[in-house]
């Protein structure tokens, strides 16, 4: 128990702080915005920092990619299966939130004024947007057209298009960007330690933050809160039991399935205790390897899974968009909303959470980013983020458990849990 309360001291430090803040919002209404300038500091600290902690994780995580001796045909099994899965992680999560309106402010209008920033002209007015084709708007997100440009959370995008190519350079140099590495590497402890002490105000900027959301819109909100960790919850235990139970008959049939609930228990337990992918990798290889997958497998497959696959976290991301859709009002009336919705989720982890630290931040940026929500939104989604950890953790661990099968079905063929088993 001791254990478990100090791998979750800090989650549940942030919870009780928000459930202080919707007390104060709902007690005192209009009155708690008097706590607005202690939340928007934390707003404030998290989006200085964002734009050298996005360069310089994705950065030195690139420069120090070395190419794994595995099989190719290992290698090409394993994306294949982490794509497949994720896909239906995003389907399913969509499906699941899409009927559901998970919050719905009455006065949503006045949020949305209050969170969005204003582009105005020289003479002081309100911009017109100017009209751009789908290539112009294409060239314009991935890219700008001077580096200090590069230094600004407005174009989140280009900077990790930048810090991608930036780190593919310095892996094509070799020994001699081994000094311009070592310097990253240095800057980036420097910066993840600055987000460690920012994230010791957390509790307080969270709650004067939701203390002033809650005092300045209503319960309403704090309902949307509870709503989504109710219904996440229910997906996320629905989709451990029923979809991976799925998986595991497709890598190895009735036997599979034995396999793998007689021994994913502890992995499932670690990954609910410590509340960290990372944590879980020993006990999660070795419950993969009693499942009778090969060592070669089950060393790569958990690893990279732990970097690049996580359902829990994809089915999150969903839900912090429909979130935002419900209170931003955003239209999904046609199949190109949907798919961008869709597409989003799954960029906003496939393409981020190999960042070793601070990944989660940069995903909800880039979810803001691409959605085109003021970036006011941002500490909504922290907040959507540690609600539902736990149960988010506990699938992207045995999803990565019950992907090592599948792998091996397509590398080994169907009887490897024969000859295993």
């Amino acid at each position: 128990m001791k254990k478990f309360l100090s791998n979750y001291k800090s989650t549940i430090i942030l919870l009780v702080a928000i459930i202080v803040g919707a007390i104060v919002g709902i007690i005192f209404q209009e009155k708690a915005t008097i706590l607005s300038p202690l939340g928007d500091l934390f707003l404030n600290l998290l989006l200085v920092v964002i734009v050298p902690l996005i360069f310089l994780t994705i950065t030195t995580s690139i420069a120090k990619m070395k190419t794994p001796k595995r099989l190719g045909k290992i290698m090409v099994s394993i994306i294949g299966v982490f794509i497949i899965t994720s896909i239906i992680a995003v389907l399913i999560g969509f499906a699941s939130t899409y009927f559901v309106k998970l919050v719905d402010p009455e006065d949503g209008e006045k949020i949305r004024a209050s969170m969005e920033e204003v582009v105005t002209d020289e003479e002081g007015e309100e911009a017109e947007e100017e009209e751009l084709t789908i290539a112009d708007r294409t060239v314009q997100l991935l890219t700008v057209n001077d580096f200090s440009k590069l230094l600004s959370k407005e174009n989140i995008i280009a900077l990790l298009v930048f810090s991608v190519i930036f780190g593919i350079a310095m892996n094509m140099t070799g020994e001699k960007a081994k000094p311009v590495l070592d310097f990253l590497i240095a800057a980036s402890e420097v910066v993840n330690n600055i987000v460690k002490i920012i994230m010791y105000y957390a509790p307080i900027g969270l709650g004067c933050y939701f203390a002033t959301l809650v005092g300045s819109f209503g319960a309403s909100i704090a309902v949307g809160y509870l709503k989504t960790f109710v219904i996440y919850l229910i997906v996320a235990i629905a989709f451990y039991f029923i979809m991976y139970t799925i998986y595991a008959f497709i890598a190895g049939g009735k036997k599979g399935i034995k396999a793998f609930w007689r021994n994913v228990v502890p992995s499932t337990l670690t990954s609910i205790a410590t509340c960290s992918s990372a944590a879980s990798i020993p006990v999660n290889v070795e419950c993969t390897k009693k499942m009778g997958v090969p060592d070669d497998i089950a060393e790569t497959t958990i690893p990279l899974g732990t970097s690049f696959h996580k359902d829990g976290s994809i089915i999150g991301s969903v839900f912090k968009i429909m979130f935002l859709v419900c209170l931003f009002g955003t239209s999904l009336a046609t199949t190109g909303d949907v798919l961008g919705v869709l597409g989003i989720a799954l960029l906003a982890n496939l393409l981020i959470t190999a960042v070793p630290i601070g990944g989660g931040t940069i995903s909800e940026m880039l979810i803001i980013t691409m959605m085109g929500y003021p970036v006011a939104a941002l500490p909504i989604l922290t907040m959507i983020a540690t609600i539902i950890d736990a149960p988010a953790t506990a699938l992207n661990v045995v999803g990565d458990t019950v992907s090592s099968m599948l792998v091996t079905r397509v590398v080994d063929g169907k009887d490897w849990i024969e000859k295993k088993n």
